[in-house]
């Protein structure tokens, strides 16, 4: 089973990797990066706080909106050009065809949060004391070095991209060592990124296993935008907005994932709040994404088995 898995992750990542969209929304996110230096010099001393929260925020933004061009679009490809025919006829489960393309799309999310966390952890650095010329060194070394290999290994051209968001977030991070707490806001920002789109995936997941990419795409944007306002919704007053609104906001709010958790104070980040950011919040952010994971891609197998692909 595992060997399976593992083949459909690969082959899911291979595929979206190489998706012109992708490449389209890091390039907006590099733009947005800039955009945010520009920002944070014009504040009155006070940059890399100004460029950790935009960079935070940026992180979240684009990984959801990567999530769910991605996982919208995920099977119907598969499907449309008749590729998951012989995929199926092979001895693989359905269950396990769709758990290996929800991991495929998650790697492949995770490779993008941390690329443009790297982006904005550079950044950060050279709004403090490090010369400009380090982080792009650093980054022409990785590129130059991975870009040898690939040409020297071309079967690993492919997941390069991976073992370079990886490295550059290191080498960031470090670089940006001057600045421990906005250096925490971004990393932490990044892995509670990386659980949100896991559960955003998920939903558009499930949503796509039996609706087009478009209705998936809407559908999931709208489950998104009423997980992002849980809080509110729950919070609602009757006196405003009426009984029904207020009972109808307190019933999303416990039916829809609360993806608030995911994008928390800034004290939280740093570590000034009593829920302060460390293995303890990310514990519990990481139980809830594996807890609807479970359950979304259990309703989103269970659907998909039932489809009559012909």
């Amino acid at each position: 089973m595992l060997g399976r898995l593992a083949v459909v992750t690969l082959n899911t990542y291979r595929e979206a990797v190489r998706a012109r969209v992708l490449h389209g929304l890091f390039a907006l996110a590099l733009v947005t990066a800039g955009y945010c230096v520009v920002v944070g010099q014009l504040s009155t001393g006070n940059a890399p706080r100004v460029l950790s929260n935009l960079g935070a925020a940026s992180v979240a933004l684009y990984g959801a909106a990567v999530a769910i061009v991605l996982s919208a679009t995920a099977l119907h490809r598969e499907i449309e050009l008749k590729t998951l025919f012989p995929i199926l006829a092979r001895p693989i489960a359905r269950w396990e065809y769709v758990l290996g393309k929800y991991l495929g799309t998650v790697l492949t999310l995770s490779v993008f949060v941390l690329g443009n966390a790297a982006v904005f952890l550079a950044a950060l650095a050279v709004a403090g004391s490090t010369p400009v010329w380090q982080p792009l060194a650093a980054a022409l070394v990785v590129v130059v070095a991975l870009g040898l290999l690939a040409w020297r290994l071309p079967a690993f051209a492919t997941y390069a991209p991976a073992l370079a968001a990886v490295l550059l977030t290191l080498v960031t991070a470090w670089l940006a060592r001057h600045a421990p707490d906005d250096r925490r806001v971004l990393l932490c920002s990044a892995v509670l990124t990386v659980l949100e789109v896991g559960v955003v995936g998920a939903i558009a997941l499930l949503f796509s296993s039996f609706s087009s990419p478009f209705l998936t795409a809407i559908l999931t944007l709208g489950v998104f935008i009423v997980g992002r306002s849980a809080d509110m919704l729950a919070a609602l007053p009757p006196r405003l907005f009426g009984d029904t609104l207020a009972q109808l906001g307190t019933v999303l709010a416990r039916v829809v994932p609360n993806l608030m958790l995911y994008v928390p104070e800034r004290a939280v980040l740093t570590g000034e709040s009593l829920e302060g950011a460390g293995f303890g919040y990310l514990g519990l952010a990481a139980v809830q994404t594996l807890a609807w994971a479970i359950i979304l891609l259990g309703l989103a197998s269970w659907i998909f088995r039932r489809r009559d692909l012909t």
